[in-house]
């Protein structure tokens, strides 16, 4: 089964085709999905958290291409979905379909997908900024709060349109 895309794209999710991928659909789509599930007493979005992975890695002066890798570590959510980890982690078969498809995204839109060392990196930062969005929206961090936070993330609800046209920004900057 198809899904239609912001772009206009027919394609099936599980089934992706490079040539359906498009950075502006990345963006868009994960502008509109909210983190937590909902469950923050506001809208912070999974692009508004893949922008603050991006500037955590920056802030750590990683190489370029590890925060690039830490702005797109959520783009296979786009065409999936965002399922909170407790659910994630019960559904068979569906953390071989999101690797799949964010290899993809990676190859794509980075060049190459992240090393086991690389990718380590990435979910440090993911979880550390997990832990610290938990905090601040809900008083109590989930995780570990890892090494820290070097970044001054923006925790509060943002216009969509503003994420969108930021997170397109810091990829087009990034890109090589």
């Amino acid at each position: 089964m198809d899904i239609m895309t912001y772009t206009g794209i027919f394609m099936d999710p599980l089934d992706p085709k490079p040539d359906q991928i498009v950075i502006e659909d990345i963006a868009h789509a994960l502008s509109m999905i909210s983190r937590a599930n909902g469950h923050f007493p506001e809208v912070h979005t999974v692009a508004q958290h893949c922008i603050e992975c991006y500037n955590e890695a920056k802030a750590r002066n990683l190489p370029q291409q590890l925060q690039l890798f830490c702005l797109l570590h959520d783009g296979a959510e786009a065409y999936l979905g965002d399922f909170i980890h407790p659910v994630k982690a019960r559904m068979a078969g569906y953390k071989e379909t999101e690797e799949r498809l964010l290899a993809m995204i990676y190859e794509k839109f980075a060049g190459r997908v992240p090393s086991e060392e690389e990718e380590a990196m990435v979910k440090e930062i993911d979880k550390t900024l997990l832990y610290f969005e938990f905090l601040h929206y809900m008083g109590v961090g989930t995780g570990e709060p890892g090494q820290g936070l070097r970044s001054v993330p923006e925790f509060k609800e943002m216009p969509r349109q503003e994420v969108e046209k930021k997170f397109l920004e810091i990829y087009r900057r990034m890109s090589f």
